[in-house]
């Protein structure tokens, strides 16, 4: 697979040399008066308002021991899509990290076959988890121009948990559940992908290694849910385990 960095997003204007290089922008600190207008913001946000697109943030964790669940998420990706056609229609972003502080991010694709001839020109790279700028990244999309979801498919966490749950309480305040899709059972990415989920009144499920059906059921959950919120998501349950998985635990 080819190691080409995906662009940054593709309508907004790039300011920076990180930006112009694809990184995702370091988070600054908040003022008072950001503080204020986030609340503003998230007070104002319907995630679910009629006749919108489905937006979803799509991250996976691209280190080495991602490798096989990468291709694996590579083939399965166009079941999201699939299942939010019967729906409405699914807008998603892929975020995903990898190497030595190396966080990228597409633009808002809204085809399949796109989505995965991106992700076939990404290999894997050895590296730490940056879930946190993942988290910053749907906090910043969501406020900008909405986001109904964010997807995060990883094994591992190695970041500073306090940190990582208080940008998961602001996507909570903006109605952004993440769903965190675990492979494997590392007790250390269980604790932090719960406290994530419940902070966000998203879910966390465990999957095994190579099991592409119960990602495939994972996946098409997600998808059903931010196209068509819980009440989709809801419907979706009493046909696939992976949706009622989901919504058993959504507040």
């Amino acid at each position: 697979m080819s190691g080409e960095p995906i662009k940054p997003r593709n309508s907004d204007a790039v300011s920076t040399k990180a930006e112009r290089d694809g990184a995702l922008p370091q988070a600054k600190t908040s003022t008072s008066e950001d503080v204020a207008d986030f609340v503003a913001r998230a007070r104002a946000l319907s995630p679910h308002a009629p006749g919108a697109r489905g937006r979803l943030i799509f991250a996976l964790d691209a280190t080495m021991s991602r490798q096989p669940t990468w291709d694996m998420a590579c083939a399965l990706q166009g079941d999201m899509f699939r299942e939010a056609s019967a729906l409405g229609s699914l807008d998603v972003r892929l975020v995903y990290y990898r190497g030595y502080n190396e966080c990228r991010a597409t633009g808002w694709i809204s085809d399949s076959g796109k989505l995965a001839t991106l992700m076939s020109k990404i290999d894997c790279r050895g590296g730490d988890t940056q879930i946190g700028k993942v988290l910053t990244e749907a906090r910043r999309e969501a406020v900008a121009s909405g986001v109904r979801a964010l997807v995060f498919v990883g094994d591992a966490m190695e970041e500073k948990v306090d940190e990582l749950c208080a940008k998961a309480g602001e996507l909570g305040m903006l109605k952004v559940p993440v769903f965190l899709f675990q492979e494997g059972d590392d007790p250390v990415a269980e604790q932090a992908f719960r406290e994530i989920a419940r902070l966000t009144g998203g879910a966390w499920c465990r999957f095994d290694p190579g099991a592409a059906a119960q990602l495939r059921d994972l996946l098409r959950a997600a998808a059903a849910y931010a196209v068509g919120g819980r009440e989709a998501l809801l419907k979706l349950s009493k046909a696939i385990s992976g949706a009622a998985k989901l919504i058993g635990q959504m507040k």
